[in-house]
């Protein structure tokens, strides 16, 4: 990785679908260049795939939460990685205090959302959990 990288990476994250030739004239850089560091961090999983993010707020109908979780013991690894495999699962978090971990997850039902609380706290490991399902979300 080298400063390249990291302009090319900040662009990306601001729109992914940004052309070879703006990324290049924005880096002052030959858009050979662009695609052969592109490529680089492709193959070495540096970038690992494309998105869309969507606006919060547009699908009124899904549910999204964060669920604080304690690990027993030296168990965070084994936790992880179970939690990886649910797919509700947006993002998680390692944290200090309190609390481990820190899950961002999603839901298109209560019902779903029920189900998906159950299935993480059954997880070996999970000493406690707390979750707050998101009400509003305000750019700051």
């Amino acid at each position: 990785m080298n400063d390249t990288d990291d302009q090319i990476l900040g662009l990306l994250r601001k729109n992914a679908r940004i052309s070879i030739t703006d990324l290049a004239a924005k880096i002052k850089v030959s858009r050979a260049t662009i695609q052969k560091r592109i490529e680089y961090m492709e193959r070495h999983g540096i970038i690992h795939g494309y998105t869309i993010r969507v606006k919060p707020n547009v699908d009124k109908n899904i549910i999204r939460a964060w669920m604080y979780i304690q690990v027993e013991g030296n168990k965070t690894n084994t936790v992880t990685q179970q939690l990886c495999l649910e797919p509700a699962i947006l993002k998680l978090h390692t944290t200090n205090g309190k609390w481990d971990l820190l899950v961002e997850l999603e839901s298109d039902s209560l019902e779903n959302f029920d189900r998906i609380l159950d299935r993480v706290r059954t997880i070996t490991g999970i000493s406690n959990t707390e979750t707050s399902i998101l009400l509003s979300t305000y750019k700051a």
